[in-house]
């Protein structure tokens, strides 16, 4: 589980800045009656998690090589 830390501190990150953002950005500025897919959101929330997981991972893997040299 400690090898997985970085993919999975990557793609909760990910996801849960991606939500944050929508919200701020999005949500905040458009009328109660525009109806918005939620199914685009959660896909680009995922997405985005998954690409913010491969960086942790990336990152974790940088810093567990340098540690050993």
């Amino acid at each position: 589980m400690k090898n997985k830390t970085g993919k999975i501190g990557g793609f909760v990150a990910g996801v849960a800045g991606f939500l944050l953002m929508f919200k701020l950005i999005i949500l905040d500025n458009t009328a109660p009656s525009d109806e918005l897919a939620p199914g685009i959101v959660v896909i680009a929330s995922v997405l985005n998690g998954v690409l913010c997981g491969f960086i942790g991972s990336r990152v974790q893997s940088y810093f567990m090589k340098k540690a050993v040299n």
